[in-house]
């Protein structure tokens, strides 16, 4: 009993010699991190953002290139921050950011939002990091610098007199962009989205898939090809898919121009033998062979047809919801009921990666956040690898693109497998696997009454 107090002093001792040791090596950390950076032209408050995420240990487990402290290399140790690590990476990866600052680039959405979140939350540092780590705990003033740097990043993006002074700042924005288009191309890509003569025995066309009367979906499980074949995985909706930092639920399209050239030649869907078959078909049509050369000096061609097409969806924008309304300052456009399913859609955290214009399409993110989605559900297959398949990176597994939830209620199923068969369902399971949360009917009753306020319009004419 007499050597106790000396125990405890030794093992007092030795963490605080361990915790100055590893204060020291964050300080350096920080200063090379500082020192290496070259912010172009950023204002002060961007400046200040920048120097907290830099200073208080964020680069350790959000990114992947980081010099780690000793302790890193000792058993047990190792073990509990590689998973730490992974975990943080999937979640919350911030090179990009950080990328993005220094180059005087407009900042993702996303990534705004999820700083965000965890300020308010308090949810970073986590405490058993800052066990360690005491110089990285953040004061009040410096969650002051982030959230008000999230807010100015949001307004540089909004055109101004346009959203009501009390939603300026959300995460979530009413559509105000159109995207400048060729008229004449658009009218030839709303001719070709409709032709069946894109696919191999003249029965599908785009739109028998992402059909305008339908949601831009074809609300089943998955899509049917020619000659009744199915697809492995649902379709997502063609509507706002302009917003889209890229296309599929992988993500292996660029660009509208690339998915549109990806059906035709699909044996699953389209089912074209080549291109060489499609051009061939379409040149024997005298009219679209005109309309071809006034707008193309090489007139039918694979480029030229995808071309055409993707210049079309460009035009599949859905502004004007009742939300849109409510976010610009009518008041009345949203019921009480459906003011508090926005509420609780923000506190649920879903705001976090339906974010922007589209409320979505800007990020992948990973199925199974809190909850092992998969494992749940059972029968894994290719399809599930989401991201992974296109990136080949083990952090991309079950990673799939956030989608839009506008016109949400009009496109069920649900998720890119269609397990979720109503809003009501979708919405249950993404607070459980994606926040942790169990809601009650009530709750998530409302959130859906909120949903149902997306539909917006098309050619003057709201969605049904």
């Amino acid at each position: 009993m007499k050597k106790l107090p000396l125990v405890v002093g030794a093992c007092v001792a030795g963490y605080l010699a361990t915790v100055f040791i590893v204060d020291r090596f964050d300080a350096r950390i920080s200063r090379q991190h500082l020192a290496s950076a070259e912010l172009k032209g950023q204002d002060n408050l961007t400046t200040q953002a920048f120097e907290v995420l830099n200073g208080n240990g964020c680069q350790y487990c959000h990114t992947s290139s980081s010099e780690l402290p000793f302790y890193a290399s000792l058993p047990v140790a190792r073990q509990l921050m590689e998973k730490d690590i992974e975990m943080a990476q999937r979640q919350f990866n911030i090179e990009s950011l950080l990328a993005s600052v220094q180059q005087g680039q407009p900042v993702s959405e996303v990534d705004l939002a999820k700083i965000e979140s965890v300020m308010q939350d308090n949810a970073m540092p986590p405490n058993l990091y800052l066990s360690m780590h005491w110089r990285s705990r953040l004061s009040d003033a410096e969650k002051g610098v982030l959230l008000d740097w999230v807010k100015a990043e949001r307004l540089k993006r909004q055109p101004a007199g346009v959203v009501a002074d009390a939603f300026r700042h959300e995460a979530v924005q009413p559509i105000t962009t159109t995207f400048p288009v060729n008229p004449a191309k658009v009218a030839l890509g709303d001719k070709l989205y409709h032709d069946t003569r894109l696919s191999g025995d003249d029965t599908v066309s785009c739109a028998s898939c992402h059909a305008l009367d339908k949601g831009g979906v074809d609300r089943l499980d998955v899509s049917v090809g020619v000659g009744g074949s199915k697809g492995p995985i649902n379709a997502p909706t063609v509507f706002n898919s302009a917003f889209n930092v890229h296309q599929f639920w992988d993500g292996r399209a660029a660009d509208l121009q690339e998915q549109a050239g990806g059906p035709p030649m699909n044996p699953l869907e389209m089912a074209s033998t080549s291109w060489q078959q499609i051009v061939g078909k379409l040149a024997q049509d005298a009219p679209l062979s005109a309309e071809f050369a006034a707008l193309y000096p090489d007139g039918i061609t694979a480029k030229n047809i995808t071309d055409a097409i993707a210049e079309f969806e460009k035009t599949l924008v859905t502004p004007n919801s009742r939300f849109d309304l409510f976010l610009k300052g009518q008041s009345d456009a949203l019921s009480r009921v459906e003011q508090e399913g926005y509420a609780l859609f923000k506190e649920a955290k879903c705001a976090t990666c339906h974010v922007g214009e589209a409320m979505g399409g800007q990020s992948f993110e990973l199925m199974g956040v809190k909850k092992d989605y998969f494992a749940d559900r059972g029968n894994v297959s290719e399809v599930d690898h989401g991201r992974y398949n296109v990136t080949k990176d083990p952090k991309d597994m079950h990673r799939f693109k956030v989608p839009t939830l506008r016109n949400v209620a009009l496109t069920a199923p649900y998720f890119h497998d269609a397990s979720a068969r109503t809003l009501e369902e979708a919405v249950d399971k993404m607070a459980e696997y994606q926040v942790g949360v169990k809601l009650s009917k009530d709750e998530v009753g409302k959130i859906v009454a909120f949903l149902n306020t997306l539909n917006g319009q098309y050619q003057g004419k709201t969605l049904q």
